[in-house]
């Protein structure tokens, strides 16, 4: 088994009740809390797991439901307990307790149907076969559901078909892991670090891939190191820190949540922005780009009204910021639990 925030532009004296709203639907934003998403039959329920490795606990305790159709970003920082969890889920390894189920059953049913497939980060090539080869010869192992030719040219892999494996670039190989986790046309894809050692046209192209497949109804679950993939490509997002579950809901929302606002501003003259500067140096964090200057703090409201009172400005505007941020705020820098292995992300 191979296995964007918009920011209108007002005119402070003309429109400053519109963006003292802005923030402060912002502000109301960042205290609710992130609901589990709902819906449709489960094609994943984790009830309650925890995995242990000796005295380190992986995972702890954690329950979520991925709906059928669901596309999901699982996040963490390093030691987290994302690989685990999806090791679980694919049967690789078990839970020290707790229950997961596939479609109503057992994982490795689900696998053994071809209605779960998954692409890993290592593992599985033989560096002598070709890529035509490699597919081939697991074509023949498993219950084969698309055209192989279909295949190859949906992950990319037409041109360098007659390529030994151990002479394909890291990037390269993954792309041979995608095309076999595809063979059976299973409903449900699990991904680990999908986009590992691909350069910037590679993880666009494979993205590309996966959303047509994402199109055609399948359920993606998906742990990534690129938040940036997360947030372009997964309408639901699973934040894990220390083998326990800190946010879960809509990928929008828990950025608005949990992400401090940001105002940016424009003035009529330089010197009127040099000395907006130094007046918010000591209530905010103030950078600078070009003509523009950025303030953020905890208080976007309080700020807001502040800076309506500057002198000059010629142009406001309230941004939220990036998922990458808010990933920062609920992780709080922590690496994972003291004497985790190093597999265990």
């Amino acid at each position: 088994m191979s296995t964007t925030p918009s920011a209108a532009r007002h005119r402070p004296r003309d429109h400053a009740a519109d963006v003292d709203q802005a923030a402060s639907a912002g502000a109301a934003r960042k205290n609710s809390v992130p609901s589990r998403a709902s819906g449709a039959q489960p094609a994943l329920v984790v009830e309650g797991i925890h995995k242990h490795f000796g005295k380190v606990k992986a995972v702890n305790g954690i329950s979520f439901n991925v709906n059928r159709g669901e596309i999901v970003a699982l996040l963490g920082p390093n030691g987290a307990g994302k690989t685990t969890t999806l090791d679980m889920a694919l049967d690789l390894s078990r839970p020290t307790s707790g229950s997961i189920s596939v479609f109503g059953g057992s994982p490795r049913e689900a696998i053994d149907n071809g209605r779960l497939s998954a692409l890993l980060q290592s593992g599985g090539l033989l560096r002598e076969y070709t890529v035509r080869e490699t597919i081939c010869m697991v074509a023949g192992m498993v219950s084969v559901k698309r055209p192989i030719e279909e295949i190859m040219e949906r992950t990319d892999l037409t041109n360098i078909a007659k390529r030994q494996i151990g002479k394909c670039s890291g990037g390269e190989q993954q792309r041979v892991r995608f095309a076999l986790a595809l063979l059976s046309d299973p409903d449900f894809l699990i991904l680990d670090e999908p986009t590992a050692g691909m350069d910037v046209n590679a993880r666009r192209r494979f993205w590309e891939a996966m959303r047509a497949e994402a199109d055609n109804g399948k359920t993606i679950i998906f742990a990534t190191h690129y938040l940036a993939e997360a947030e372009a490509f997964a309408p639901r997002t699973i934040i894990m820190n220390q083998g326990k579950i800190v946010a879960d809901g809509n990928t929008n929302q828990i950025r608005h949540n949990f992400g401090t606002q940001r105002i940016n501003l424009t003035f009529d003259a330089i010197d009127q922005l040099t000395a907006a500067s130094a007046h918010m140096s000591h209530r905010a964090t103030v950078s600078r780009t070009g003509e523009t200057l950025t303030i953020s703090g905890p208080d976007t409201v309080a700020l807001v009204r502040e800076v309506m009172t500057l002198p000059g400005i010629a142009s406001i505007s309230v941004t939220d910021q990036s998922l990458e941020e808010a990933f920062e705020h609920l992780t709080d820098g922590v690496d994972g639990p003291a004497g985790a292995s190093p597999k265990e992300s």
